[in-house]
């Protein structure tokens, strides 16, 4: 089987690995796997299902399992560009500076895009959209570099479009719509001299990463909703590789944007895609724009300090589910578990064994549990626990010290699964609407965004709010989220706002780069000037856990530069 093979089959398993430890450990085991680089040290394995154990953190570590990432959506209409207006977008767009996102290039990783839509062709028709990489066909070439899915150039999207059948020429789709509606959000046309659409930087140009869905092995493993839509990990790293390669290529400023989102990881900035983000933006001419996620309302998060008890309520028909504990340094943590009908398992920490699988006399109900007492990546405890088959009614997690004399504050946090992959509810009981921003959103470079209501002037409740399980300052601005523009109607959700940034982002990026005011900006220093020229209502110190620095308000930004 060829690399490209293996990266497709359900038969192998995905890692992401230290590059060069891989290779060498995989040569010498002499195991049907593959490896290629991906960037800054960065890489990723696919290895024979049937020559390794099972899936668990134990035997590969928590890193090196992709975590799964879904949409952040959440509900069409006369076009309203109040949402551009409250941002002070429109005021930029307009003279005397016109910036529009021109010599930009926006770059989306979603569901695909519908590239005959005209928010995304220019006056004479052609396409604005730079390139497309479809990760789910594999019947064309794939990009310079990458082994899987078919790369579609700007002239055989022109080809298509002059056509009477343009899916005949170039068959990629977005089925689902989410990446269109992000893109047309941030990128869409002037219509009608924007009477009829504008999106925030409507003369960006517009590059896209269509994911693949994930494997089912992995949807197993997470026992995620079969409906869901879910993305691994690994596949979104590859696509950031990309998008920000073409800052090189075509001698422009890339923003790339993720309206994608998890619960799972340590919700402070240390995951493989978190620490790859921040790499990328801190290269010169690129900006990541992050959203926060839908999840501030779903009940789905818990802190405490041990020794306590977490409740967890699970409805009926229930498949099953995921939840994680981080702890914090010096503690170690031990659990117990007891079931709705009052078994009680043995008390597990780390010295059982990195895994345990715990089963119950009268009830179906199976959990693997997993302990680190020092997870690599973050550093810090883990117990990671997976609810197979749960019995529906009241689940209690004891918390506890697992050695004598405990000397730190045996603070904890726990989360749940993101909505759109549970088939029924599962909830905490006690639940914290904070620390509820969606991983990527952790990343210290990138530019996370909350969501608030333009038209109602409020905040938006499903947001996902700051900060960092560590305290870091997070998220840094909010953008209007609700009843945004797109191409199929009026939609809200987390992962519109960071498109209305991006595209914010973009005029920026006109400004400083294209036109020569700051050639060397990276994502922080865009981060930076936007933070400065927010709108900062009274009445809230800032910054603060849902509104960050305060609201992005790009013409805000450039008065500021004028006064300096």
């Amino acid at each position: 089987m060829t690399c490209k093979d293996r990266i497709l089959s359900e038969d192998y398993v995905d890692l992401i690995t230290d590059y060069e430890l891989m290779r060498q450990i995989l040569e010498m085991s002499g195991v049907d796997a593959c490896y290629r680089e991906l960037d800054a040290g960065y890489g990723l394995s696919y290895v024979k299902r049937d020559e390794i154990p099972p899936i668990s953190i134990g035997y590969f570590g928590y890193p090196t399992i992709p975590k799964l990432y879904g949409l952040m959506r959440a509900e069409g209409q006369i076009f309203d560009p109040s949402c551009l207006t409250a941002m002070g977008n429109i005021r930029v767009q307009e003279p005397p500076l016109a910036l529009q996102g021109s010599g930009v290039i926006i770059g989306f990783i979603d569901t695909g895009i519908r590239y005959q839509e005209n928010v995304f062709r220019r006056e004479d028709g052609s396409t604005r959209i730079v390139s497309i990489w479809d990760q789910t066909i594999q019947t064309g070439d794939a990009p310079a570099g990458f082994l899987y899915g078919t790369e579609y150039k700007r002239a055989d999207i022109d080809r298509a479009l002059a056509s009477e059948a343009p899916l005949s020429i170039v068959p990629t789709t977005d089925m689902d719509g989410h990446g269109t509606s992000m893109a047309s959000a941030a990128a869409g046309s002037l219509l009608d001299q924007g009477l009829a659409f504008r999106g925030s930087a409507p003369r960006a140009d517009i590059a896209v990463v269509k994911l693949k869905e994930a494997k089912t092995y992995l949807r197993e493993y997470y026992l995620i909703d079969e409906r869901a839509a879910a993305y691994q990990e690994n596949d979104i790293m590859e696509a950031v590789k990309y998008l920000q390669q073409m800052a090189v290529a075509y001698s422009r400023p890339v923003v790339i944007v993720l309206g994608l989102g998890t619960n799972m990881g340590s919700h402070d900035g240390t995951s493989s895609l978190d620490s790859y983000l921040n790499i990328v933006a801190g290269r010169r001419s690129r900006a990541v724009v992050v959203c926060g996620g839908n999840e501030g309302d779903k009940e789905h998060h818990y802190e405490s300090a041990m020794p306590g008890s977490v409740e967890i309520r699970v409805e009926e028909a229930m498949k099953g589910f995921c939840a994680e504990l981080w702890g914090s340094l010096p503690d170690a943590y031990a659990v117990q578990i007891r079931s709705p009908g009052g078994e009680v398992s043995p008390v597990i920490d780390f010295r059982n064994g990195i895994n345990r699988q715990v089963s119950f006399i009268f009830e179906r109900t199976k959990i693997q549990i997993g302990i680190v007492l020092v997870e690599r990546d973050a550093g810090e405890p883990l117990v990671f626990m997976r609810f197979e088959d749960p019995t529906p009614g009241i689940w209690t997690v004891d918390v506890m010290p697992a050695v004598r004399n405990m000397t730190g504050r045996g603070i904890y946090h726990m989360w749940l699964p993101i909505e759109a992959f549970l088939e029924h509810s599962v909830t905490f009981l006690s639940p914290s609407p904070d620390v509820t921003l969606t991983e990527p959103a952790n990343a210290s470079q990138v530019i996370t965004i909350s969501a608030y209501n333009s038209h109602a002037d409020s905040w938006y409740a499903p947001s996902g709010r700051g900060y960092t399980r560590n305290g870091f300052i997070k998220p840094e601005l909010a953008a209007p989220g609700v009843r945004v523009p797109t191409v199929f109607g009026e939609e809200s959700g987390s992962s519109l706002a960071a498109a209305l940034a991006a595209g914010c982002v973009a005029q920026f990026l006109e400004w400083a780069v294209v036109d020569g005011n700051a050639f060397a900006v990276d994502s922080r220093g865009t981060k930076s000037f936007l933070i400065q020229g927010a709108s900062r209502p009274g009445g809230i110190v800032y910054p603060d856990r849902r509104w960050g620095y305060g609201r992005i308000n790009i013409s805000g930004t450039f008065e500021t530069l004028a006064r300096i």
